[in-house]
């Protein structure tokens, strides 16, 4: 066996091998009786077919399948032997000529390489990087408070309509009476609530029920009719509630809140819960700040490390590994993105390999924990056990794909906390929109 590299422009390098009867032979063999003991041949017994005949039908296939397979394992060795490093995989190269299996006994195989490229990056205070926070305003104090309270609140008896009341109503036109009907002015625009807006328990008023209620089928279970026009409304005293979202909490609603996600019960007055609400939002907002710092080391690393990537080997990587399922038109579309995240994943791997960086056991069970404890707050369980989030967690990490997902963000995060240690952040409060624009930009 023979192998030659042969280094090429755009940092590629074919590497040849060549295999002779000597190298392959043993293999040949093998696999010829494994089909002559399983071969099924008409005029035969099982097992007692010639050996010429199973040359005869299997040879050729297997003589390209055995030196193709040895030729490919030594290219392998050959690396790691010579610690070459690579980028992607090891392909079969362009140049390849054709063989002939049929008389030839020696077969030259081209194979492609994409070579990586040095990494030579030096950080320090010199390079200066921006942690973007997001102001707190009070639109967005509010608009969160009212979705808490929605959501954990519990509903108190109110006097006197705000906002975006759950009305309890009797509705009366002299005909029909329909006692305990609920008006929900969530649901309503701020147009449609201006009627109810101010009004105090025992109010009477005048109302159109297609209005009121302009889901047909919405109408006709509370009313059981198909339609009515002009019916008069009354507020009794004992069913007018206020939701979750009233403006201003009562303390026993406070205290429900408090029982739902703070335990230790430190939430009780209503300045408390404000300050609860502030402390939820920034640790929110600081998961979006997060992201959007990720981004920025990753564009600034990028940028700053100026690799010089084998791109059109990296697009005849793509090609192949996808087996044709992608056009080369659709890869030429998106290799920009595609080539920043490879050249980004490269980076990473130097700085877990350089200063030693390690995700152990227990973070990846906590972050799965954390996973699954969003998960099942979505579905209205903001407190699951311990044991059910371990559970759900030893799942999570159990399946491939979304446990290897948790230990990419894991390192991709050590990886962002090892370079912001080493160059100097500045931290900025921007609004909203400000924020929003930055992201988009990335």
């Amino acid at each position: 066996m023979n192998i030659v590299r042969e280094q090429r422009e755009q940092n590629t390098s074919l590497i040849k091998v060549t295999v002779g009867e000597q190298d392959y032979a043993q293999e040949v063999d093998k696999a010829l009786r494994e089909y002559k003991r399983k071969a099924n041949v008409p005029g035969f017994r099982p097992g007692m077919v010639p050996m010429s005949l199973i040359r005869k039908m299997y040879g050729k296939g297997v003589l390209a399948e055995q030196s193709y397979r040895k030729a490919s394992n030594s290219v392998f060795e050959y690396l790691q032997k010579e610690n070459i490093d690579y980028l992607g995989d090891v392909i079969p190269s362009e140049e390849q000529g054709d063989f002939d299996f049929e008389n030839g006994t020696e077969f030259e195989f081209v194979f492609e390489i994409g070579e990586a490229p040095e990494i030579k990056l030096e950080l320090s205070d010199k390079d200066k990087l921006t942690y973007h926070k997001i102001k707190v305003d009070k639109k967005m104090h509010e608009d969160y408070r009212s979705n808490f309270l929605r959501r954990f609140g519990r509903l108190v008896d109110a006097e006197k309509v705000s906002s975006d009341e759950a009305l309890t109503v009797t509705l009366d036109n002299g005909e029909m009476k329909v006692e305990d009907a609920y008006v929900g002015l969530i649901s309503m625009s701020e147009e449609e609530r201006k009627p109810f807006v101010g009004k105090k328990v025992g109010f009477k008023t005048k109302v159109n029920v297609n209005e009121l209620y302009k889901n047909p089928s919405q109408r006709a279970a509370c009313l059981q009719v198909k339609e009515s026009t002009s019916w008069r409304a009354s507020i009794p005293s004992s069913s007018w509630r206020s939701p979750r979202s009233a403006s201003s909490p009562s303390r026993s609603s406070t205290r429900s809140s408090s029982r739902w996600l703070s335990p230790a019960g430190n939430v009780k007055t209503a300045e408390e819960f404000e300050k609860f609400i502030d402390a939820q939002i920034e640790s929110e907002l600081r998961r979006e700040s997060d992201y959007l710092f990720t981004l920025e080391v990753r564009n600034y690393l990028v940028k700053k490390a100026g690799l010089k990537m084998p791109e059109a080997f990296l697009k005849r990587w793509l090609y192949t590994i996808n087996e044709g399922k992608f056009t080369m038109e659709e890869i030429e579309k998106d290799f920009d993105q595609f080539l920043k995240m490879f050249t980004w994943n490269y980076l990473q791997k130097h700085f877990i390999k350089t200063d030693n960086l390690s995700v152990s056991k227990e973070e990846a069970e906590a972050e799965a924990k954390a996973l699954a404890a969003a998960q099942f707050a979505q579905y209205g369980m903001p407190s699951a056990p311990e044991d059910m989030l371990a559970g759900y967690a030893g799942k999570i990490l159990a399946d491939k794909e979304q446990g290897q997902k948790i230990y990419e963000k894991l390192y991709e995060t050590k990886v962002v906390e090892d370079v912001k240690s080493k160059v100097k952040v500045t931290e900025k409060s921007v609004s909203a929109d400000d924020f929003a624009k930055l992201a988009q930009a990335l």
